[in-house]
């Protein structure tokens, strides 16, 4: 746009140009365009913020031509941030918290140990986990993020993440396999296995630890006695295989031990997808009650910045039940399911132009 837009450029120089991310926009409105800034779990999602250093990436910034004088003030996380207009809602409210969705999704987890872990399962797949005071150097591609920034104490978090979880459900759907999205765990849970065909959800290339960006979708071992349903389980066990890769990179980067996964997200009703997560990861996974968590932690978030609670241990004791999934001693099953699939993963890669 700076590159493009000859008025852009001239109200660069008069210095009548300010950047933010969503939260900024929305801040700016509510607090009827009085307060400009973002705070640090969603400036680090940006690009130009240096986890390493904690504050905006002059190199960044001046590789891409962005002035730093456009960015936003960095604020806490949760805290006094601003004020709603009066004319909004016919009254001032203090503003207590400024987040991002997938770290106030970790929040709302109350995933406050390092080594604690929670996955989002939505249009696409989230897996973080807090590791604590310093940010992660992955050379996988694994992404460090600022989880929350609350009285000057930095919270790090680890991120891997897949944006075609949505898409191959209305894959699903817009092919005619299926008829009703939340049909698939019971689909899937009526055939014992996928009948050796294949799915790689590779719609948008494959996430991090494999980090190929042209490798194209695939359904192979495609026979006459394959049907809808084990096509339905291949294409919910590959999301899940996925997820296992990104989950031991991480393990394996961050040194962290996780003891249990907790879960949100329209696609973590999915129950065979929870137990097949279980199942191949040898560890429980926690689906709670309300499996919305972003606007959970967003309110536990300006709850505490308001002085509701006074601290995180306050909010422990306020977390939802949750069903389990155990893992099952089925580890036979899956390891041979899973070389074969990664043989489909092989195939797959390098498949379009970059």
């Amino acid at each position: 746009m700076i590159n493009n837009t000859s008025k852009l450029k001239s109200r660069l120089k008069e210095k009548k140009v300010m950047f933010g991310t969503v939260d900024t926009w929305l801040l700016w409105k509510l607090s009827g365009e009085r307060v400009w800034a973002t705070d640090r779990a969603s400036a680090s999602g940006t690009l130009m913020y240096d986890t390493f250093q904690n504050m905006w990436s002059s190199m960044i910034t001046g590789l891409v031509g962005i002035p730093m004088h456009i960015l936003p003030p960095i604020v806490d996380t949760s805290g006094q941030i601003g004020v709603v207009d009066e004319s909004i809602f016919g009254t001032e409210i203090p503003i207590t918290g400024l987040v991002g969705d997938q770290q106030a999704s970790l929040f709302g987890h109350c995933c406050f140990k390092p080594g604690d872990m929670k996955l989002t399962l939505g249009t696409g797949s989230f897996l973080n986990v807090n590791i604590g005071s310093k940010p992660l150097a992955s050379i996988t591609g694994i992404y460090p993020l600022v989880a929350w920034d609350i009285k000057n104490s930095i919270t790090f978090t680890a991120e891997a993440s897949s944006i075609t979880v949505g898409t191959c459900i209305d894959w699903l759907k817009s092919t005619g396999i299926i008829q009703d999205v939340s049909s698939t765990s019971d689909i899937a849970k009526s055939v014992p296995d996928t009948n050796g065909c294949y799915f790689v959800p590779a719609f948008a290339g494959l996430p991090a630890p494999i980090n190929d960006d042209t490798a194209g979708a695939l359904l192979i071992g495609m026979t006459p006695t394959v049907t809808s349903a084990h096509i339905v389980r291949a294409v919910l066990e590959s999301i899940a295989f996925v997820i296992k890769l990104q989950y031991e990179t991480m393990v394996a980067e961050s040194g962290h031990s996780v003891s249990h996964i907790r879960v949100d997200g329209g696609v973590s009703n999915n129950d065979f997808l929870l137990q097949c997560l279980a199942d191949i990861l040898q560890k429980p996974i926690h689906r709670p009650q309300t499996v919305n968590m972003t606007s959970r932690g967003a309110a536990l978030l300006a709850g505490l910045g308001a002085g509701i609670w006074s601290c995180q241990s306050d909010l422990v004791a306020l977390s939802p039940e949750a069903k389990i999934f155990k893992p099952q001693k089925n580890w036979h099953h899956y390891r041979e399911v899973i070389t074969e699939w990664e043989r489909a993963v092989r195939r797959c890669k390098s498949w379009g132009k970059s």
